[in-house]
């Protein structure tokens, strides 16, 4: 386990080492989990480009911090950890309130990216009643009172089957985060709004949905993917929200075709 201390908390990160001349992904999760949602991914990109994966702040073995946040407390997190360990030019790789943190760093320092990887996110996400009505659940009932109905919008009902022992491995993953980052991290994406900022892109940006997401449902992110200049938009079958555990081969490959291209040296295009 590696850690690093920036902006006065403890961010709990991996780094995978890859070929030096080829960019640094930088996996950010998404509410409610931490960085292990990526692990079929990371085992599928490993020694194709340096890989770099951490829990933000309120989330897995990273501090909780002062809560509530806003969304750039998790940008400054960033941009401190990428600092730390040297990283400029690096593929933002976001889902959820990741794909948030994505779009505002880039906002913040462009230099830093090289390009975006938009996962089940959209320019602003929900609405604020939505967003104070599950603060106000969560703080007088638990985020297992909202369980249910979170894993409905991440998973298909395929995943969600009985016999399928991942499911209440992830169920508890959600749970089991401290209820204080939780709800700190709804308040930033509540406050969230990148639709301005997101007609002013100039990387190569993927974005990328689940066809059953429920949260950020495929029109929504279709929207934000037409406010980005270029972007390139891709749907995946059997996805809910969290496509990186439910079709990691597939979400990998679809990095992997992105990414090609910048590599090479050629121009990307929608």
């Amino acid at each position: 386990m590696q850690f690093v201390r920036v902006n006065g908390i403890t961010l709990h990160h991996q780094i995978i080492g890859g070929p030096a001349n080829r960019p640094v992904i930088v996996f950010i999760n998404s509410l409610g989990t931490d960085y292990r949602i990526w692990r079929d991914v990371l085992v599928r990109l490993a020694g194709d480009c340096p890989l770099v994966a951490y829990d933000k702040r309120g989330h897995g073995l990273s501090d909780v911090g002062s809560a509530p946040y806003n969304i750039d407390d998790h940008v400054d997190d960033l941009i401190g950890l990428l600092e730390h360990l040297q990283v400029s030019q690096a593929v933002l790789c976001g889902l959820s309130v990741g794909g948030l943190i994505a779009q505002g760093l880039y906002a913040r320092r462009p230099d830093l990216v090289r390009a975006l990887v938009l996962c089940d996110t959209a320019a602003k996400i929900g609405a604020s009643e939505m967003w104070d009505a599950r603060i106000a659940a969560v703080e007088t009932h638990g985020i297992e009172s909202i369980a249910d109905l979170v894993m409905e919008r991440w998973f298909t009902p395929h995943f969600r089957r009985t016999d399928n022992l991942d499911y209440p491995g992830y169920r508890n993953m959600m749970i089991r985060q401290p209820a204080e980052g939780y709800i700190g991290t709804c308040a930033a994406i509540r406050d969230a709004d990148f639709t301005v900022e997101a007609g002013r892109i100039a990387v190569p940006t993927l974005c990328v949905v689940g066809d059953q997401d429920g949260a950020t449902p495929p029109d929504v992110v279709l929207g934000m993917a037409k406010l980005i200049p270029d972007a390139r938009y891709e749907v995946i079958p059997g996805a809910g929200h969290i496509p990186c555990v439910e079709q990691p081969e597939m979400l990998s490959a679809m990095i992997t075709a992105f990414l090609t291209p910048l590599v090479s040296g050629e121009k990307q295009h929608g």
